[in-house]
This record gives structure tokens, C-alpha cells and sequence, in this order.
């Protein structure tokens, strides 16, 4: 009778030990805090490359020659395609995101939409001129045309032996004038990250 309780108890425990390192534990932490845990890109990678990047396109010459060719009207920017050519899966609409916000939190160049959210606007509009009063309704036509689009690309070379390895990333972006097909501006940001397995 002693040793099947001795038993039952160390079963217990057995099980108690099992369950306690199999069960996850989650932490709330800053947004801004770096947490890099598999070495892959991350959303600290987005929004550090996205400042830096756009604080670099607009400290650049095109801004001030535009401004004085404009009688310092703001240049209207729209935010392209930025291509993932990289090895992993990354969210490149992310990284859009984090250009964007920099663009608007600098209040030195004007933003319109592009992509599926300015079709999504232009659907509204077409909607509107059938169901909306003609004193709310949004005309066509009157939308502000961009005068740069800004296009890039993600990319990354990884170089492995057993279990280390260097991810090597280049995000490559220009800034064209869409009347003239001039590229403004041309720039990249490199990143790199050792992970040892």
C-alpha cells in the first residue's frame, strides 16, 4: 500500500514537471524594444530602415531644387511597389507602412495613396455619384497628382556553415519624377546580422 503511493505521488510530480516545461509563456514589451529572435527581419529592421531611409530622401537636393522650382509648394509623393527579393517571406506592405508615417510625420512633402487603397477610394467615389446628396457627393477628377513615386526593393545574401551564419540584407530604394522619368534620388541601407545556433 506504502509504494503505490509512493508511486501515485512520483507520478504526479513526473507529470507536474512534463506539463510546467511544455507550457508557454507570453510577455507583453515595448513596440519600440529590439527583440531579435531568429535573426530573420523584423519589425524593429522596418521601422529603423524606413527613418532612416526617408530622413535621408529628404535631407537630399531634390527637395530644395523642387521647392524653388515650385515657389515652395510641397512635392506630392506616392509610395510604390517595394519588391521582397529576399530569401525569406517578409511583408514588404510593413515596410510601405513605416515609409509612409516617416513621410507624414516630417510634414516636408504631401502623401497620396496608391495601389489597392486609392481603387478602393475611386470605387467609393463612383458609388457616391449614384447614392450620396449632390452637396456631399466627391467629384471625379480632382484628386492631387503625385509629382515623385518612390519604388525599391528588399533584399539578401546568407552565408551558413553548420550552425552560424550572416544574414546579409539590402533594401534599395529611388525616388523618380513622374513627369520626366528622372530617378531624384538613389539609396540603399544595409543590414547585417550574425546568428549562432
Amino acid at each position: 500500500m506504502q509504494f503505490k503511493k509512493i508511486m501515485t505521488i512520483a507520478a504526479f510530480a513526473v507529470s507536474g514537471v512534463i506539463i510546467s516545461s511544455c507550457s508557454r509563456q507570453v510577455t507583453r514589451v515595448n513596440t519600440d524594444q529590439a527583440i531579435d529572435i531568429s535573426g530573420n527581419w523584423n519589425n524593429t529592421d522596418s521601422r529603423l530602415v524606413a527613418a532612416e531611409m526617408t530622413q535621408t530622401i529628404l535631407g537630399s537636393k531634390w527637395l530644395p531644387s523642387h521647392l524653388e522650382a515650385k515657389q515652395g509648394k510641397k512635392p506630392v509623393v506616392i509610395v510604390g511597389t517595394v519588391t521582397n527579393k529576399s530569401h525569406e517571406h517578409i511583408d514588404a506592405e510593413t515596410f510601405v507602412k513605416d515609409v509612409e508615417q516617416a513621410f507624414i510625420s516630417s510634414d516636408r512633402v504631401r502623401l497620396v495613396q496608391g495601389g489597392k487603397k486609392r481603387e478602393e477610394l475611386r470605387a467609393e467615389k463612383g458609388d457616391q455619384q449614384d447614392n450620396a446628396s449632390v452637396s456631399t457627393m466627391k467629384k471625379f477628377g480632382l484628386e492631387n497628382g503625385a509629382d515623385y513615386i518612390l519604388q525599391g526593393s528588399i533584399n539578401s545574401i546568407v552565408d551558413s556553415h553548420k550552425r552560424q551564419k550572416v544574414v546579409y540584407y539590402q533594401v534599395n530604394l529611388e525616388l523618380t519624377d513622374i513627369q520626366t522619368n528622372e530617378v531624384v534620388w538613389i539609396g540603399d541601407k544595409k543590414i547585417t546580422k550574425y546568428v549562432k545556433n
